[in-house]
């Protein structure tokens, strides 16, 4: 009984499907996003070209790392609670997968695509996954050409110009020591087990920024805790190393919160959380322009393309603007349906440690409308 994982591995968002995959015993075959199995016989399926991708054993079929993690979990391969029962560890959870799976982008597009002396000649390697089998070398190249352009452009409207480079630097720096002061003390990000909270940052923090040779360098030689991190969440589960032997499985205290781990929550907040704000209020605005949308409408995401355009906000002391895309919000409303699962007085003890962090904002932000996923991609839902 074998899964299929349509992917790349140098994708970020297939990085976050297989390490949950590898750290749980998943039994699986991993097959490139150009193979003509994945062209021919999948992409039809999905209506569009993406990854990552799974293919069950009776023949389903699972597209996003997240929908991906969640059909896993439940069908019972999860070896610990992948979401935590405290309602304020749950909460944080939420907050580290949103801000990895977008907060990150910055850093790992700058440090894939900037880097051409040093990085390329892997690269070009890596990107054979994505491109069709067969190609003679000419083809290829041409092939390469054209799929590392667009990412080259994504990295653009990510906010990665000549104007904000040094700032990405100085922002990912930041990110990596307070990291490392956590992971010097602690396996996972929430205590001695991974959670969502991990399996959203290691798509960037491995796919990127383990992987690719310039930042690499930089995570072992300036935050060793975090690249054993790294390793630690693409081990295979029946690997435990003693750090996470003698934890026993623990989570914290969600009224007894490690200092490293505010002051993580504290740079989400500085870093990421006025882009996420603009954003929403950007996409707010456009859904007030188009009440015409239907319940159940695809938003037609694409990351480079989409309708709603380019949102600006302040991020260390310069205005930028980077793209909004509809599938941000799918993550966010994870978070809200979290939220406003719990009761009254767990709410306040979420918003009094959210609050101490700068972060208590992040639990209001809303679209006007649902976003959800139906048949593998977003759809807009009811008027919220």
């Amino acid at each position: 009984m074998t899964y299929t994982l349509y992917g790349m591995a140098g994708s970020l968002y297939t990085a976050r499907a297989r390490s949950y995959m590898r750290t749980n015993a998943v039994p699986f075959t991993e097959v490139k996003a150009g193979s003509e199995e994945f062209t021919g016989e999948i992409v039809p399926q999905i209506g569009r070209w993406i990854i990552p991708v799974i293919k069950t054993p009776e023949g389903s079929i699972v597209q996003d790392g997240a929908d991906i993690i969640d059909h896993l979990d439940g069908a019972g391969f999860s070896k610990h609670p992948i979401y935590p029962a405290d309602p304020v560890l749950l909460l944080i959870a939420h907050a580290f997968e949103l801000f990895g799976s977008h907060g990150l982008l910055r850093p790992a597009m700058h440090y894939r695509w900037n880097f051409d002396e040093v990085n390329l000649p892997f690269l070009r390697e890596t990107f054979r996954d994505v491109l069709p089998s067969g190609l003679q070398k000419d083809a290829e190249d041409a092939a390469f050409l054209h799929a590392s352009g667009r990412m080259r452009q994504a990295a653009v409207v990510f906010g990665v110009t000549p104007d904000t480079q040094k700032l990405v630097e100085e922002s990912y720096a930041q990110f990596l020591v307070l990291m490392e002061q956590h992971l010097r003390h602690h396996s996972f990000m929430l205590g001695s087990h991974a959670t969502i909270a991990d399996y959203g940052l290691i798509g960037a923090m491995y796919a990127h920024l383990a992987r690719d040779p310039v930042p690499l360098r930089l995570m072992q030689t300036s935050a060793p805790n975090v690249f054993r991190w790294v390793e630690r969440m693409n081990m295979a589960e029946t690997f435990v190393d003693e750090a996470v032997a003698k934890a026993q499985g623990k989570l914290f205290d969600g009224d007894s919160l490690p200092v490293s781990l505010l002051q993580l929550m504290r740079f989400i907040a500085d870093d990421y959380l006025p882009e996420i704000t603009a954003h929403v209020e950007r996409a707010n605005s456009w859904l007030e322009r188009h009440p015409e949308i239907e319940t159940g409408s695809p938003t037609k995401n694409k990351s480079m393309k989409s309708g709603m355009g380019l949102a600006p906000f302040q991020w260390r002391g310069e205005e930028i603007e980077t793209v909004v895309i509809p599938y941000r919000f799918y993550l966010l409303q994870r978070l809200k349906d979290a939220f406003d699962r719990q009761s009254e007085n767990d709410r306040s003890t979420i918003r009094a440690r959210f609050e101490s962090t700068a972060l208590e904002s992040l639990l209001d932000l809303r679209i006007n409308r649902r976003m959800e996923r139906r048949d593998n991609q977003e759809v807009w839902g009811e008027l919220q």
